[in-house]
């Protein structure tokens, strides 16, 4: 017996959802995802049990990175969708570096990695909880306090893997990552811009539109003037505008491509075009980036106080420094995670520009490093469209019918695609964060991948359920 052989046998006894025996309807896979969608936000609602009140609702330094775990302090969802993303960037890494050899263009191939991610993704779910407990995020627990949440994030991270599989076995639409980010951001925007919560320290509200009532109604100029732009970080009409700016910017990007000219063999030369999209690797490379980012910020908040308390080692200090105050640890400058948390505002870049330069390069050049990663695991490489070219009797006219000339031609544009977009979605994610748009600038670049990608997911579905020779004629 092979050593895949081995592994399949042994991914059989994880928890999984079956495939259905057909293909549900549009109208019951829709159904299925809304279930998905209310019992996520449902566990966002209910509180971890046997930890203190205190320690359920606190804000901490890099509490944005939240966004992209689609996490919620304090519940059942404190995880998210941590495990199953880090899971992802171990696996494509390791395979996308060749270091573990795995032909995923085979079916054995693609099954074999997704239960090696899902195998990690558990793993990964047991150390993160175990991370939170020891590190004394939930203040100071007795053995049975700290058993009963572990066993409460553990079991809430199993569903989340499974409510993921079962998206992607065929029961809803896309997948359990995208569908909670997206929903983790609307969410917030929604509260910044609606959320009655106050009057704060400067006298106004927490959501825009209840502040900008507020002060309008007082005619006074200083609350005014906080409305435009809040000192304290609060939502504004700067971050308003910035994110109506930067949805239709991205949502125009998005819809660009660039069109290579194809033909049928199977129909008689017939001519097409196959659209390359101009942000190819789409909100992947933000995904993965804002994943990392979020495990080493876990990691080190939570076992600094034990590894390094007051900061004495300066060779760990040069990992991480914190300052821990009542809101939460805050980084301090001259360490890693001081320089992967982003300026918050204008005004703090300025007052420490090196802050700003390092983190703008770190996260483009990670951006990149992902999107390429992203690309090789993905079947989204030239070699492999080629195949996948080449298999549905397609060529590129003036071009003889072979592999190896067709990706020698989607290499010309699909590498600089994948670097261009990367470093495209990088900078507008920084640019994002300083200006403290709405949602922020990581949620606003994911929300309006994810929102179009949904879109297209179903205008595909649709349309193969309107026109089934369609779907016979591509294989569904």
């Amino acid at each position: 017996m092979s050593l895949q052989d081995s592994l399949n046998n042994f991914f059989r006894i994880l928890p999984e959802v079956t495939r259905p025996a057909r293909k549900p309807s549009l109208s019951e896979r829709l159904l299925w995802t809304g279930v998905i969608l209310i019992i996520y936000f449902i566990m966002g609602q209910v509180p971890l049990y046997g930890i203190p009140r205190q320690t359920q609702g606190g804000i901490g330094a890099l509490e944005f990175l939240r966004i992209v775990m689609a996490s919620k302090r304090g519940t059942l969802i404190e995880l998210g969708i941590g495990p199953i993303v880090t899971a992802g960037i171990v696996w494509e890494l390791l395979v996308g570096s060749k270091l573990i050899n795995l032909d995923l263009t085979t079916p054995e191939g693609r099954k074999t990695f997704a239960g090696l991610q899902k195998l990690t993704a558990f793993l990964f779910a047991a150390i993160e909880a175990l991370a939170y407990i020891w590190g004394g995020v939930y203040g100071a627990l007795t053995q049975q306090q700290q058993i009963l949440v572990f066993i409460q994030l553990f079991i809430a991270s199993t569903f989340i893997i499974l409510m993921n599989d079962m998206l992607e076995k065929g029961w809803g639409i896309g997948s359990a990552v995208s569908l909670f980010i997206a929903a983790g951001v609307a969410q917030q925007i929604f509260w910044e811009l609606f959320s009655p919560i106050g009057p704060l320290a400067d006298g106004l509200y927490y959501g825009f539109f209840p502040s900008l009532i507020v002060a309008l109604a007082r005619g006074n100029s200083t609350l005014i003037m906080y409305a435009i732009s809040r000192p304290a970080g609060y939502p504004d009409l700067v971050g308003f505008l910035g994110m109506i700016a930067m949805l239709l910017v991205l949502t125009y990007m998005e819809s660009m491509k660039i069109l290579i000219p194809v033909s049928s063999t199977r129909f008689g030369g017939v001519k097409t075009r196959i659209p390359l999209k101009f942000l190819y690797v789409s909100v992947m490379p933000v995904i993965l980036v804002g994943a990392l980012y979020a495990n080493i910020a876990m990691f080190t908040q939570v076992l600094w106080p034990r590894v390094n308390p007051g900061n004495q080692n300066p060779w760990l200090n040069i990992i991480a420094k914190y300052n821990y105050t009542e809101y939460g640890p805050v980084p301090l400058p001259g360490s890693l995670v001081y320089y992967i948390s982003p300026p918050r505002s204008l005004a703090s870049a300025l007052t420490d520009p090196v802050h700003l330069v390092v983190y703008a390069l770190l996260y483009i050049g990670l951006a990149v490093l992902f999107g390429v990663a992203w690309i090789l695991t993905s079947g989204m490489d030239p070699e492999t469209q080629a195949e996948q070219l080449v298999e549905a009797q397609l060529q590129i006219p003036g071009f003889r019918k072979s592999e190896k000339v067709i990706a020698s031609m989607l290499r010309r544009y699909i590498w600089g695609l994948t670097i261009l977009s990367s470093i495209i979605i990088g900078v507008i994610a920084v640019l994002s964060d300083l200006l403290r748009v709405m949602g922020g600038g990581t949620g606003i670049l994911l929300l309006v991948g994810i929102i179009i990608q949904y879109y297209s997911i179903l205008a595909s579905e649709r349309a193969l359920e309107m026109y089934p020779s369609l779907a016979r004629l591509i294989g569904e």
